[in-house]
């Protein structure tokens, strides 16, 4: 390839670009040697922002078919994989850890390789952290010796995150389950954990299915890695199960904070009820003595109202035992 299909700093789509070379070191990638046709050591690992406005430009420079521009570039993306252009393609999402970002919003990574080249691209402002994990290990002098073993590692970096953000799940809800005093302020936490538990499973799934799918085109992988990349998909499939797991202990906290507080509702309704119970003939007899008619009994004797109030206090009482007698208290 000619040195004016080489990339340079000018070029707003390109992230970075290294050279892994054979025995595992590291370097600046230079797309002239790398996509030399003759290449039989080593790969390059081109990062690359995919909308830009000179991206299509730079990935027809990395020698890319139009399909591939397009795959790369893609608005929207689900996980999958599938053989393109005598490589692989691969779309994955990974946990979103960008500032002011939801976590569950995951970042959308796509990936093109084949045995000597890799190309991820991500959209502007949707950093990755996994990708710069995998980057720092590359540069620490402990970088994979080929491609297919650099697509395990950084499958296992996306992995690695998504596992902090089920194990925290986890934890909330054991912290839920442990403590059993829950509260109604505590419905918003829970309504949150279902909301995360399903937004991350709608990616997991099909990632999972993404792997699987990977995992049958066997020409790219060894023995070793084809049984790495079956525990990686397997890793997968606990955390979706994982995930369905946490919606359904979630549903049943929240069922259980409904329940008690239906009974605390239902607890001070029936206090209620007693209350009025009691006072219902109390108030009965009020008001017909507050009547302002002639020929109450009792308005020309000073002691009639000591009796009624002596009668209204002994109605009450019996009132209150025969509750307790019937174990209505």
């Amino acid at each position: 390839m000619s040195n004016d299909n080489s990339l340079d700093s000018s070029q707003t789509s390109l992230i970075w670009s290294l050279f892994v070379d054979e025995k595992g070191g590291s370097g600046e990638g230079k797309i002239a040697d790398i996509f030399n046709p003759g290449i039989t050591s080593g790969y390059n690992w081109v990062h690359l922002q995919a909308d830009t406005e000179d991206a299509w430009e730079t990935m027809k420079k990395l020698g890319l078919s139009d399909v591939i521009c397009d795959s790369l570039s893609a608005l929207e993306t689900r996980p999958r994989a599938l053989l393109q252009n005598d490589g692989v393609l691969i779309y994955l999402r990974g946990i979103n850890y960008n500032p002011d970002s939801d976590l569950e919003d995951m970042v959308s990574l796509r990936i093109w390789f084949n045995e000597h080249h890799v190309i991820t691209a991500r959209r502007k402002d949707r950093k990755l952290f996994s990708v710069q994990d995998t980057r720092n290990m590359i540069e620490s002098g402990d970088a994979p010796t080929d491609t297919a073993d650099f697509i395990l590692l950084l499958i296992g970096k996306i992995a690695s995150r998504i596992s902090e953000v089920v194990e925290a799940l986890d934890d909330e809800l054991s912290t839920f389950e442990s403590e059993g005093g829950l509260e109604s302020s505590d419905r918003y936490t829970l309504s949150l954990i279902r909301r995360k538990s399903a937004a991350v499973r709608r990616y997991l799934a099909p990632q999972r299915d993404a792997l699987d799918s990977l995992f049958r085109m066997a020409k790219f992988f060894s023995q070793e890695q084809a049984f790495e990349l079956r525990d990686l998909t397997d890793r997968m499939a606990r955390y979706v199960e994982d995930l369905d797991l946490a919606k359904e202990r979630a549903m049943v906290l929240q069922d259980e904070l409904r329940n008690r507080i239906a009974e605390q509702q239902g607890m001070r309704m029936y206090v209620l009820s007693l209350v009025t119970a009691i006072f219902l003939p109390l108030s009965f007899l009020t008001g017909i003595f507050g009547m302002n008619v002639a020929g109450l009994p009792g308005t020309e004797d000073p002691e009639a109202f000591n009796y009624l109030a002596t009668s209204m206090l002994v109605l009450a009482i019996i009132m209150l035992a025969a509750m307790l007698w019937k174990k209505w208290l």
